[in-house]
């Protein structure tokens, strides 16, 4: 097995050199950076398991980085060291998703046993699928049917249901565990700049690419990765993936040559990309090459029985390091176990950290928890629910989805914003349904300010 890699940031020559040589000295492949900007250079140039930086530092901060580095990987673990600690920084960073946060002077060993405990998270996070229900059972066992084969893999679900955890415990039940495993949220970078992203670029060839960088598919080399809403890409460069793919072959922007990639690609998406193929907006032989495996993806409310483990797990998380023992009134279990979230296992674990975050005597109550939640917005009365009786019969329950829908939008003058609140859904889930139901975009109006999950 690889050894580990660590990467050590600080402004400090002589603590880079200190915290350099006590990592060296247990094995693990160890890099200093000066300042946060040339860390990121180095992020973006290969992959690094672990980050151990400090919090105050000229230029970037360390949460600043732990922020870029978070939006760039969730898969690097970050450790902060800091002689400016205070409890609100310490929040901070622990909420930005820090494994820990260290006071200088440190005790070497307490150092290499945070290290060694971050670390061994590491190995065993893509395998925390948590859950009890039949829906996700069969999930995990076509994870562990498709995983050790190198076919692309198409993830559908909601935002929010885990489509990420999927990914990474396909990666983590493969034959290329050891290698790295590479995550890029599609949309989450501009256009212009995803294929330099996704390909890399040569010096010179436009404007800032001062030197030579490796794009995601080269660093995913050997191993996996994961394009995560893989439906947001234009037309242009779905034709450049689709080569990849098919090649094996990339090229950097502004180069000539073609670099060999051994690469396998995993993506997921909310969007129903046969609804786009069918409307010329994602590219028919890509949608094919890319769904060879396919994995759905149940929504939370599909999967009740686990949210008392969900609860339970992430209490213990947003929790861990601390004696607190936390409970819940009545009102607020009931009303979490009965919300029927729009916004997923995400707003679930959201909606615990708040509460544990604010919540008096270690006890939540309706108070500590979401306003759109206590409003009702999302939950689904037992009065509510009396009025949806199934029929001995049955139901075509895509006929009672599109009646509500466009019960909602009819009521709100088309207005998603206001309709996806009356359903109890994201803005971006009802837009979603909508294009699934042939609705153009020009029939409907609102934003997704405050509803976006």
């Amino acid at each position: 097995m690889a050894r580990k890699s660590i990467l050590v940031v600080d402004d400090e020559k002589n603590q880079r050199e200190i915290l350099e040589t006590i990592l060296s000295g247990e094995g693990y492949d160890v890099t200093t950076a000066s300042s946060g900007e040339a860390a990121m250079k180095f992020v973006a140039d290969r992959h690094f398991d672990l980050v151990l930086t400090d919090l105050k530092m000229t230029g970037m901060s360390g949460l600043e980085l732990l922020k870029s580095l978070t939006d760039f990987d969730k898969s690097i673990i970050v450790i902060l060291l800091t002689a400016h600690g205070t409890i609100d920084s310490a929040v901070d960073a622990l909420r930005l998703g820090a494994f820990e946060y260290l006071q200088k002077p440190y005790d070497s060993e307490k150092l290499l046993e945070t290290v060694s405990r971050a670390l061994k998270k590491l190995t065993t996070l893509d395998a925390e699928i948590i859950s009890v229900s039949p829906e996700m059972d069969k999930v995990k066992k076509l994870i562990l049917k498709i995983a050790k084969s190198n076919s692309t893999v198409l993830i559908r679900g909601e935002s929010g249901t885990g489509k990420e955890l999927i990914a990474r415990s396909i990666h983590k039940n493969s034959l290329r565990s050891n290698e790295v495993f590479q995550a890029v949220n599609c949309a989450a970078i501009n256009e212009n700049l995803l294929e330099s992203e996704l390909f890399g670029h040569e010096k010179g060839s436009f404007t800032g690419a001062v030197s030579d960088k490796k794009g995601l598919f080269e660093i995913a080399d050997g191993g996996t990765l994961f394009l995560d809403e893989i439906g947001e890409l234009d037309i242009a460069l779905q034709a450049k993936i689709l080569r990849a793919l098919q090649e094996r072959q990339i090229r950097r922007v502004g180069g000539v040559r073609e670099l060999n990639v051994d690469v396998r690609v995993v993506t997921a998406t909310n969007r129903d990309l046969l609804h786009m193929v069918s409307e010329k907006r994602f590219r028919e032989d890509l949608y094919y090459r890319l769904n060879v495996l396919s994995i759905e993806l149940p929504a939370l409310r599909e999967r009740r029985t686990d949210i008392p483990v969900l609860m339970d797990y992430f209490v213990k998380k947003h929790t861990r390091g601390t004696n607190r023992k936390i409970t819940f009134s009545t009102d607020a279990k009931r009303l979490l176990d009965d919300y029927s979230y729009p916004g997923n296992v995400r707003q679930l674990e959201s909606a615990l950290e708040r509460a544990i975050l604010l919540c008096e005597d270690d006890t939540v109550t309706l108070d500590d928890l979401p306003p759109e939640m206590t409003a009702g917005g999302g939950s689904v009365s037992s009065s509510t629910a009396d009025q949806f009786k199934l029929p001995p019969e049955g139901v075509n329950f895509e006929d009672v989805e599109r009646s509500l829908i466009m019960q909602a939008m009819a009521r709100t003058d088309n207005n998603i914003t206001k309709s996806a609140k009356l359903l109890g859904l994201t803005f971006r889930t009802l837009q979603y349904r909508l294009e699934k139901f042939g609705y153009k975009k020009d029939e409907t109006s609102g934003t997704d300010e405050d509803l976006e999950a």
